[in-house]
Protein backbone atom coordinates (compact mmCIF):
# COMPACT_ATOMS: atom_id res chain seq x y z
CA UNK A 1 0.00 0.00 0.00
CA UNK A 2 1.54 3.26 -1.34
CA UNK A 3 1.50 6.17 1.40
CA UNK A 4 -1.92 7.75 2.09
CA UNK A 5 -3.69 4.85 0.59
CA UNK A 6 -4.91 3.90 4.43
CA UNK A 7 -7.23 6.74 3.98
CA UNK A 8 -8.67 5.99 1.00
CA UNK A 9 -11.88 3.94 0.71
CA UNK A 10 -10.51 0.16 0.39
CA UNK A 11 -12.28 0.76 -3.65
CA UNK A 12 -9.80 3.56 -4.06
CA UNK A 13 -7.14 1.53 -3.21
CA UNK A 14 -4.13 0.09 -5.48
CA UNK A 15 -4.89 -3.95 -6.29
CA UNK A 16 -1.34 -5.70 -5.96
CA UNK A 17 -2.20 -7.54 -9.30
CA UNK A 18 -2.58 -4.10 -11.10
CA UNK A 19 1.47 -3.78 -12.13
CA UNK A 20 1.71 -4.10 -15.54
CA UNK A 21 -1.78 -4.49 -16.72
CA UNK A 22 -0.96 -2.00 -19.90
CA UNK A 23 2.20 -4.61 -20.38
CA UNK A 24 0.34 -7.91 -20.81
CA UNK A 25 -0.91 -9.53 -23.89
CA UNK A 26 -4.11 -9.38 -24.84
CA UNK A 27 -5.48 -13.05 -22.99
CA UNK A 28 -3.30 -12.71 -19.80
CA UNK A 29 -4.46 -9.45 -19.59
CA UNK A 30 -7.87 -10.66 -19.79
CA UNK A 31 -7.44 -13.36 -17.39
CA UNK A 32 -5.56 -11.28 -14.81
CA UNK A 33 -9.18 -8.74 -14.45
CA UNK A 34 -11.66 -12.21 -14.84
CA UNK A 35 -9.74 -13.09 -11.63
CA UNK A 36 -11.43 -10.21 -10.06
CA UNK A 37 -14.56 -11.31 -11.11
CA UNK A 38 -13.72 -14.81 -8.96
CA UNK A 39 -12.88 -11.90 -6.08
CA UNK A 40 -16.72 -10.76 -6.34
CA UNK A 41 -18.24 -13.72 -6.14
CA UNK A 42 -16.82 -14.90 -2.60
CA UNK A 43 -17.79 -11.60 -1.73
CA UNK A 44 -21.13 -11.99 -2.54
CA UNK A 45 -20.88 -15.66 -0.78
CA UNK A 46 -20.06 -13.91 2.23
CA UNK A 47 -22.65 -11.84 2.66
CA UNK A 48 -25.39 -14.00 1.91
CA UNK A 49 -26.34 -13.82 5.65
CA UNK A 50 -26.75 -10.20 5.57
CA UNK A 51 -28.77 -10.73 2.42
CA UNK A 52 -31.23 -13.18 3.89
CA UNK A 53 -32.17 -11.19 6.87
CA UNK A 54 -32.79 -8.92 3.95
CA UNK A 55 -34.97 -10.76 1.58
CA UNK A 56 -36.94 -11.54 4.04
CA UNK A 57 -37.96 -7.97 4.89
CA UNK A 58 -38.57 -6.98 1.17
CA UNK A 59 -40.40 -10.22 0.86
CA UNK A 60 -42.44 -9.55 3.83
CA UNK A 61 -42.95 -5.62 2.64
CA UNK A 62 -44.21 -6.94 -0.91
CA UNK A 63 -46.48 -9.21 1.03
CA UNK A 64 -48.41 -5.85 3.08
CA UNK A 65 -48.34 -4.21 -0.29
CA UNK A 66 -45.12 -2.64 -0.15
CA UNK A 67 -42.36 -1.90 -2.76
CA UNK A 68 -38.64 -2.43 -2.60
CA UNK A 69 -37.04 0.92 -3.49
CA UNK A 70 -33.44 1.10 -4.64
CA UNK A 71 -30.73 4.30 -4.86
CA UNK A 72 -27.73 5.00 -6.37
CA UNK A 73 -25.91 7.31 -8.05
CA UNK A 74 -23.25 5.86 -11.24
CA UNK A 75 -22.81 2.32 -11.99
CA UNK A 76 -24.69 1.62 -8.69
CA UNK A 77 -27.65 3.54 -9.52
CA UNK A 78 -27.88 2.32 -12.87
CA UNK A 79 -27.24 -1.81 -11.73
CA UNK A 80 -30.60 -0.74 -9.20
CA UNK A 81 -32.35 0.46 -12.12
CA UNK A 82 -31.59 -2.66 -14.06
CA UNK A 83 -33.02 -5.08 -11.16
CA UNK A 84 -36.12 -3.17 -11.09
CA UNK A 85 -36.38 -2.93 -14.43
CA UNK A 86 -36.24 -7.05 -14.66
CA UNK A 87 -38.91 -7.85 -12.11
CA UNK A 88 -41.80 -6.95 -13.95
CA UNK A 89 -41.13 -8.96 -16.88
CA UNK A 90 -39.98 -12.24 -14.46
CA UNK A 91 -42.38 -11.83 -11.93
CA UNK A 92 -45.56 -10.32 -13.39
CA UNK A 93 -45.91 -7.55 -10.96
CA UNK A 94 -46.14 -3.77 -11.54
CA UNK A 95 -43.19 -1.13 -12.46
CA UNK A 96 -44.14 0.03 -9.16
CA UNK A 97 -43.81 -2.43 -7.03
CA UNK A 98 -40.01 -1.98 -7.49
CA UNK A 99 -38.05 1.15 -8.29
CA UNK A 100 -35.20 2.89 -8.38
CA UNK A 101 -34.05 6.22 -7.78
CA UNK A 102 -31.18 7.43 -9.45
CA UNK A 103 -29.01 10.63 -9.00
CA UNK A 104 -29.10 12.46 -12.11
CA UNK A 105 -32.34 11.27 -13.06
CA UNK A 106 -32.83 9.28 -16.60
CA UNK A 107 -30.55 11.00 -18.37
CA UNK A 108 -27.70 9.31 -15.66
CA UNK A 109 -28.97 5.85 -17.02
CA UNK A 110 -27.72 6.47 -20.26
CA UNK A 111 -24.78 8.92 -20.12
CA UNK A 112 -22.40 9.40 -16.40
CA UNK A 113 -23.88 12.29 -14.66
CA UNK A 114 -20.76 12.27 -12.33
CA UNK A 115 -21.37 15.59 -9.97
CA UNK A 116 -25.26 14.04 -9.35
CA UNK A 117 -23.68 11.67 -6.90
CA UNK A 118 -22.76 14.52 -4.42
CA UNK A 119 -26.42 16.05 -4.26
CA UNK A 120 -27.65 14.71 -0.73
CA UNK A 121 -31.09 17.38 -1.22
CA UNK A 122 -31.22 15.81 -4.06
CA UNK A 123 -31.51 12.12 -2.79
CA UNK A 124 -33.58 13.36 -0.03
CA UNK A 125 -36.23 14.81 -2.40
CA UNK A 126 -36.54 12.11 -4.69
CA UNK A 127 -37.57 9.57 -1.74
CA UNK A 128 -40.20 12.19 -0.85
CA UNK A 129 -41.08 12.74 -4.32
CA UNK A 130 -41.16 8.48 -4.44
CA UNK A 131 -43.45 8.63 -1.49
CA UNK A 132 -41.27 6.04 0.71
CA UNK A 133 -43.31 4.74 3.98
CA UNK A 134 -43.96 2.62 6.38
CA UNK A 135 -44.43 -0.33 4.21
CA UNK A 136 -41.66 -0.18 1.88
CA UNK A 137 -38.13 -1.58 1.84
CA UNK A 138 -35.78 0.59 1.48
CA UNK A 139 -32.04 0.02 -0.53
CA UNK A 140 -29.11 2.19 -1.15
CA UNK A 141 -26.52 1.12 -2.95
CA UNK A 142 -23.13 2.78 -2.91
CA UNK A 143 -19.31 1.10 -3.48
CA UNK A 144 -17.63 3.27 -1.85
CA UNK A 145 -20.35 4.05 1.23
CA UNK A 146 -20.02 7.32 0.80
CA UNK A 147 -22.01 8.82 -1.61
CA UNK A 148 -23.65 11.57 -0.70
CA UNK A 149 -26.90 10.78 -3.11
CA UNK A 150 -27.31 7.36 -1.68
CA UNK A 151 -26.62 8.05 2.08
CA UNK A 152 -28.70 11.68 2.21
CA UNK A 153 -32.06 8.86 0.55
CA UNK A 154 -31.66 6.58 3.06
CA UNK A 155 -31.35 8.99 6.00
CA UNK A 156 -34.77 10.70 4.79
CA UNK A 157 -36.59 6.76 3.86
CA UNK A 158 -35.33 5.95 7.70
CA UNK A 159 -37.49 8.93 8.75
CA UNK A 160 -40.08 8.28 6.74
CA UNK A 161 -40.77 5.06 8.50
CA UNK A 162 -39.15 2.67 5.63
CA UNK A 163 -37.03 -0.53 6.82
CA UNK A 164 -33.77 0.88 5.40
CA UNK A 165 -30.42 -0.82 4.31
CA UNK A 166 -27.18 -0.12 2.96
CA UNK A 167 -25.18 -2.44 0.38
CA UNK A 168 -22.11 -1.62 -0.10
CA UNK A 169 -18.28 -2.85 -1.03
CA UNK A 170 -16.47 -0.68 2.11
CA UNK A 171 -16.20 -2.38 5.32
CA UNK A 172 -15.29 0.53 6.97
CA UNK A 173 -19.08 2.22 5.96
CA UNK A 174 -21.31 3.60 8.01
CA UNK A 175 -25.17 4.83 7.79
CA UNK A 176 -28.27 4.88 9.18
CA UNK A 177 -29.13 1.61 7.62
CA UNK A 178 -31.38 -0.92 10.02
CA UNK A 179 -29.29 -3.69 7.77
CA UNK A 180 -25.70 -3.37 6.09
CA UNK A 181 -24.63 -5.65 3.12
CA UNK A 182 -20.74 -5.97 2.99
CA UNK A 183 -19.26 -7.14 -0.32
CA UNK A 184 -15.59 -7.25 0.44
CA UNK A 185 -14.65 -7.05 -3.21
CA UNK A 186 -11.63 -4.99 -1.72
CA UNK A 187 -9.45 -3.11 -4.65
CA UNK A 188 -9.78 -3.07 -8.18
CA UNK A 189 -7.49 -3.50 -10.39
CA UNK A 190 -7.98 -0.65 -11.89
CA UNK A 191 -8.01 1.37 -8.85
CA UNK A 192 -11.36 2.98 -8.43
CA UNK A 193 -13.52 1.50 -11.50
CA UNK A 194 -16.06 0.03 -9.15
CA UNK A 195 -17.99 -1.03 -12.27
CA UNK A 196 -15.72 -4.15 -12.32
CA UNK A 197 -15.77 -6.19 -9.50
CA UNK A 198 -17.71 -4.30 -7.23
CA UNK A 199 -20.43 -3.44 -9.67
CA UNK A 200 -20.37 -7.45 -10.48
CA UNK A 201 -21.05 -8.11 -6.90
CA UNK A 202 -23.88 -5.82 -6.96
CA UNK A 203 -25.20 -6.93 -9.37
CA UNK A 204 -25.26 -10.84 -8.26
CA UNK A 205 -26.37 -9.20 -4.79
CA UNK A 206 -29.71 -7.34 -6.29
CA UNK A 207 -30.88 -10.02 -8.83
CA UNK A 208 -30.52 -12.83 -5.71
CA UNK A 209 -32.27 -10.04 -2.99
CA UNK A 210 -35.15 -9.40 -5.41
CA UNK A 211 -35.55 -13.08 -6.83
CA UNK A 212 -35.11 -14.85 -2.96
CA UNK A 213 -37.67 -11.96 -2.05
CA UNK A 214 -40.63 -12.63 -5.13
CA UNK A 215 -40.14 -16.31 -4.99
CA UNK A 216 -41.36 -15.91 -1.38
CA UNK A 217 -44.35 -14.12 -2.48
CA UNK A 218 -45.27 -17.65 -4.94
CA UNK A 219 -44.70 -16.20 -7.85
CA UNK A 220 -42.53 -18.75 -9.01
CA UNK A 221 -43.37 -22.34 -8.65
CA UNK A 222 -41.57 -26.16 -9.09
CA UNK A 223 -38.54 -23.35 -10.60
CA UNK A 224 -40.73 -22.30 -13.28
CA UNK A 225 -42.30 -18.45 -13.41
CA UNK A 226 -45.96 -18.84 -12.16
CA UNK A 227 -46.86 -14.74 -12.67
CA UNK A 228 -45.39 -13.98 -16.10
CA UNK A 229 -47.66 -12.15 -18.29
CA UNK A 230 -47.24 -12.90 -22.40
CA UNK A 231 -46.42 -9.55 -23.78
CA UNK A 232 -43.72 -10.48 -26.51
CA UNK A 233 -43.43 -14.17 -28.45
CA UNK A 234 -40.59 -15.38 -26.21
CA UNK A 235 -42.81 -14.59 -23.13
CA UNK A 236 -46.01 -16.19 -24.57
CA UNK A 237 -44.00 -19.28 -25.26
CA UNK A 238 -42.14 -19.75 -22.12
CA UNK A 239 -46.43 -19.12 -20.49
CA UNK A 240 -46.84 -22.23 -22.78
CA UNK A 241 -44.16 -24.50 -21.38
CA UNK A 242 -44.75 -23.08 -17.86
CA UNK A 243 -48.66 -23.55 -17.94
CA UNK A 244 -48.26 -26.55 -19.69
CA UNK A 245 -45.88 -28.34 -17.24
CA UNK A 246 -47.46 -26.84 -14.12
CA UNK A 247 -51.15 -28.16 -14.80
CA UNK A 248 -50.42 -30.94 -17.16
CA UNK A 249 -51.40 -29.57 -19.95
CA UNK A 250 -50.66 -30.27 -23.53
CA UNK A 251 -48.87 -27.15 -25.51
CA UNK A 252 -51.99 -26.34 -27.87
CA UNK A 253 -54.16 -26.87 -24.39
CA UNK A 254 -51.98 -24.43 -22.67
CA UNK A 255 -52.00 -21.77 -25.34
CA UNK A 256 -55.56 -21.64 -25.98
CA UNK A 257 -56.16 -21.60 -21.63
CA UNK A 258 -53.47 -18.56 -21.97
CA UNK A 259 -55.13 -16.76 -24.69
CA UNK A 260 -58.35 -16.90 -22.87
CA UNK A 261 -56.97 -15.45 -20.09
CA UNK A 262 -55.19 -12.49 -21.72
CA UNK A 263 -52.01 -14.16 -21.36
CA UNK A 264 -51.82 -13.96 -17.92
CA UNK A 265 -50.80 -17.06 -15.94
CA UNK A 266 -51.85 -16.02 -12.45
CA UNK A 267 -55.84 -16.70 -12.71
CA UNK A 268 -55.03 -20.32 -14.32
CA UNK A 269 -52.82 -21.45 -11.78
CA UNK A 270 -55.43 -20.52 -9.30
CA UNK A 271 -58.88 -21.82 -10.49
CA UNK A 272 -57.63 -24.68 -13.28
CA UNK A 273 -57.48 -27.55 -13.54
CA UNK A 274 -55.62 -29.77 -16.04
CA UNK A 275 -57.26 -31.02 -19.09
CA UNK A 276 -59.22 -34.42 -18.97
CA UNK A 277 -59.65 -34.47 -15.11
CA UNK A 278 -63.16 -34.53 -13.55
CA UNK A 279 -64.63 -32.39 -10.57
CA UNK A 280 -64.63 -33.73 -7.49
CA UNK A 281 -68.47 -35.11 -6.01
CA UNK A 282 -69.76 -33.23 -3.88
CA UNK A 283 -69.69 -34.28 -0.43
CA UNK A 284 -72.10 -37.02 0.45
CA UNK A 285 -72.64 -37.72 -3.25
CA UNK A 286 -70.83 -40.48 -5.42
CA UNK A 287 -71.62 -40.81 -9.20
CA UNK A 288 -72.92 -44.16 -11.28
Amino acid sequence: MRPGEERLPVTERLHPASAGLEGLPTLRLLRRLHAGDLEAVLAVSRALPALAVLADEAAAALASGGRIVYAGAGTSGRLAALDAAECPPTFGVSPSRVIALVAGGPAALRRAVERAEDDGGAGRRAVARARVGKKDVFLSVSASGRTAFALAALREARARGARTALLTSNPLARSAAHVRVVLDTGPERIAGSTRMKAGTAAKMALGLLSSAAFLKTGVVRGGRMAALRGTSEKLRARAVRNLSALLGLSPGAARRRLAEAGWDMRPLLATARPEGTRPAHPKGRRGG
